[in-house]
């Protein structure tokens, strides 16, 4: 899986550098998450403006990552393009996730 990490306040920041987050990434994109938690980052804030789509797989990836954080700290999404925010409304995903324009809106509302 491909992305990039850096710090805005206290919160961590992971690009996600691949289009599709789709069954064939969802496992690596959950295991990279899931060692930035395991890490001790307790604040993520997934920047999703390369992703172009997101499949049941990757959201079944976002929720298992949410749930590894075991209610201890926040997952935010930002930078999400139309298409991935549609899928995340359809299946209410919307109502789990905080979602906000940009990375540094979102690492400010959680630190």
């Amino acid at each position: 899986m491909q992305f990039e990490q850096s710090m805005i306040a206290s919160a961590l920041i992971v690009k996600i550098q691949v289009s599709r987050v789709v069954a064939g990434v969802a496992s690596e994109f959950k295991e990279a998450l899931v060692a930035c938690i395991n890490q001790g980052h307790k604040k993520i804030v997934l920047d999703l403006g390369d992703v172009t789509f997101i499949d049941s797989s990757g959201l079944g990836a976002l929720i298992g990552s949410l749930k590894a954080m075991g209610g201890e700290g926040q997952l935010v999404l930002c930078s999400a393009c139309d298409a991935v925010i549609n899928m995340l409304k359809l299946t209410r995903m919307d109502k789990v996730f905080l979602i906000f324009g940009t990375p540094e809106e979102a690492a400010l509302a959680i630190s």
